[in-house]
């Protein structure tokens, strides 16, 4: 009996446990002029970062890393030109020590011939060089004059000859956040704003768990661990090419004796109500936390996505820390 009441116990616990996590959702305080929803004020949970969400991440900076010290090669040159973890590779440079670590670092360039969002080669040139975070070395034997040898310990990517090394620093980790209401439609606010100017890889959709690069950073009181969300205007996607033949499309039904248009031109102008795209509200579409930050910019996590996140949207500090 006592067995029995004590596992009673336990589960009651348990279960008080994970009602107390979920209720955090709950607590929040009803915005005025709102009614709280699943559609307009969803459930979400945070995604927490992992070791590989922090190291492999990335990030963009105006400092150009010196490429003094680079991948030579390693033990099979030059059968095999790609480095993965355990592999044995070659670094030249100088300041090398025995047992130090190196992180591995690739500057960037974007092939793609098309731009994902007007002025994003510009915008891009005016927020600096993104890198590739590669993966992470030892040094095992400096007795060559010339080049050291070293040992991959990690690898997000393989490694290439080439790539540049810099000295290994640790990162903050982030702890797991409770689920909470997102306030789908929040309105503008003073609070620090930019913009996502590039995803990993050159991405331009993305969603929970993939990683965005923000032209705020620790010039703007931006740190490790700070939220920001994702925020699109329905003016973006009728300026899209694609996105606006939707808003070109017929809206009616045709039952519809006084037909709607949308921001109409001289002749493409209906007998019904005339709707302006710049009068809807700017809707959140995701979650991002900073996980690196350099004086200009941030490297973010997205922790959840509502739908897709696209490189271009806007993005804006978030009260829920």
């Amino acid at each position: 009996m006592k067995k029995t009441g004590l596992l009673l116990l336990l589960i009651a616990t348990a279960g008080w446990g994970q009602s107390s996590a979920e209720g955090a959702a709950v607590d929040q305080a009803t915005p005025e002029g709102t009614v709280v929803t699943s559609a307009s004020f969803p459930t979400v949970r945070y995604q927490t970062p992992t070791y590989a969400d922090l190291y492999c991440a990335g990030f963009i900076t105006k400092q150009t890393l010196p490429d003094a010290n680079f991948v030579a090669g390693g033990l099979h040159t030059p059968g095999t030109t790609k480095f993965v973890k355990g592999d044995l590779v070659y670094l030249e440079g100088s300041g090398y020590t025995a047992g130090a670590q190196y992180e591995i670092v690739r500057a960037l360039r974007d092939i793609n011939e098309y731009e994902m969002y007007p002025g994003e080669k510009k915008t891009l040139k005016a927020t600096g060089q993104p890198y590739e975070e590669v993966g992470r070395v030892r040094i095992i034997d400096t007795r060559n004059s010339h080049s050291v040898v070293a040992q991959i310990e990690y690898d997000c990517d393989p490694v290439n000859p080439g790539d540049t090394a810099i000295p290994f620093a640790e990162k903050s980790t982030l702890s797991f956040h409770s689920p909470v209401h997102f306030d789908r439609f929040l309105p503008a606010s003073n609070k620090l704003s930019g913009r996502i100017v590039m995803g990993k890889d050159f991405d331009a959709t993305m969603g929970t768990g993939q990683k965005v690069y923000i032209n705020v950073g620790a010039n703007q009181g931006v740190k490790v661990g700070d939220y920001f969300r994702a925020l699109r205007s329905y003016e973006t996607a009728l300026g899209d090419p694609v996105d606006s033949l939707s808003f070109k499309a017929s809206t009616a039904e045709d039952t519809q004796k006084r037909q709607p248009s949308i921001d109409p031109h001289m002749f493409t102008k209906s007998n019904g109500p005339i709707i302006h795209v710049r009068d809807l509200p700017r809707r959140g579409v995701g979650e991002i936390v900073v996980i690196g930050v350099t004086p200009t910019t941030a490297t973010g996590m997205i922790v959840f996505a509502l739908e897709d996140v696209h490189a271009g949207d806007g993005v804006e500090m978030d009260e829920v820390q």
